[in-house]
């Protein structure tokens, strides 16, 4: 019965709902933070950048390529030792961080890094033009100019980390996938697992629309 299943799954499903947003929103914003510096030192360091700097560039490009091209399951079971050292567990809400976080960071840097190549030449050199510092330049020019696009950046990557959470729930990350998992694939809760997918959808309609209100808010071209 209907009553039955809301009775059952209501709670199992709202916790899962909270524990899947709490692993998107908190892993995804420290890797904005430290993607948003990876990707701006791209940005300068390149061949046509402020301060062009081949070597530095070429050791961060490696880097966050091999960053984006591994997989997350393997990286999270690579990663097990060091979550367990970080935050004392490799399962659950708090052990799906740090993976989510490194498998993210990457990924944000070269966002941030084509945001920042979109801005018009005639932005920055206006800012040369002024006497403005490489800081001043970043701050005041560059990510000003290149909000909307970072903003629209947000949203792909909260769905792309929304969809690593997934995978995390099969490794007992808990949240949506597990869900999923546990009731719609080992137990055969056909309506659990509809449920989850309808959440997951919803979930995403909802981040894209409302980063798509923000970016054109704030986009004054």
């Amino acid at each position: 019965m209907p009553s039955d299943f809301i009775e059952e799954f209501a709670p199992l499903l709202v916790q899962g709902t909270i524990d899947t947003l709490v692993m998107v929103f908190v892993s995804t914003a420290i890797a904005y933070a430290i993607g948003l510096v990876l990707g701006v030192v791209l940005h300068l360091t390149a061949a046509n950048g402020l301060r062009p700097m081949r070597a530095l560039n070429a050791v961060l490009g490696w880097v966050v390529n091999i960053g984006r091209s591994l997989p997350f399951i393997i990286l999270m079971i690579a990663l097990v030792p060091v979550t367990q050292a970080i935050v004392g567990t490799s399962t659950g809400v708090l052990g799906v961080i740090p993976p989510l976080v490194v498998a993210t960071a990457p990924f944000v840097a070269r966002l941030i890094e084509q945001s920042l190549a979109e801005v018009s030449r005639d932005t920055v050199e206006a800012a040369e033009a002024c006497g403005a510092s490489i800081p001043r330049i970043v701050f005041s020019a560059l990510l000003p100019e290149a909000c909307p696009s970072i903003v629209r950046g947000v949203a792909v990557t909260l769905i792309a980390v929304l969809g690593y959470t997934a995978i995390a729930g099969a490794l007992g990350a808990g949240g949506l996938g597990d869900i999923a998992i546990r009731y719609g694939y080992y137990r055969f809760e056909d309506g659990a697992m509809i449920i989850t997918v309808v959440l997951l959808v919803v979930l995403v309609q909802l981040i894209q629309t409302i980063a798509d209100v923000i970016a054109r808010k704030i986009d004054h071209r």
